[in-house]
């Protein structure tokens, strides 16, 4: 059961992270739900103009990792629909 999308779907083949963090997504978020945080975060690099080889924006894109799949209101709604995959 996907703790993201609220519905039973295939799970993660690999742990994210090295840490607490990457076990908690691997046992609870769906695949699905991985590639629609995948696309998120592409979003936050480029809001937030993270220098991807800097530790603050590791830190930065987990904090915002970890809302966007267990924050408050992290869940999406019952109808939410994915977008087309291209």
């Amino acid at each position: 059961m996907c703790a993201k999308l609220r519905r039973e779907l295939p799970a993660m083949v690999y742990k994210p992270y090295a840490d607490a963090l990457g076990a908690r997504i691997y046992d609870e978020i769906s695949l699905e739900a991985w590639k629609l945080w995948i696309e998120h975060s592409k979003m936050i690099v480029n809001e937030y103009r993270l220098d991807l080889t800097s530790p603050s924006a590791h830190k930065t894109l987990k904090e915002q990792c970890e809302a966007f799949f267990f924050g408050e209101g992290a869940a999406t709604p019952p109808d939410f629909v994915p977008p087309p995959q291209k």
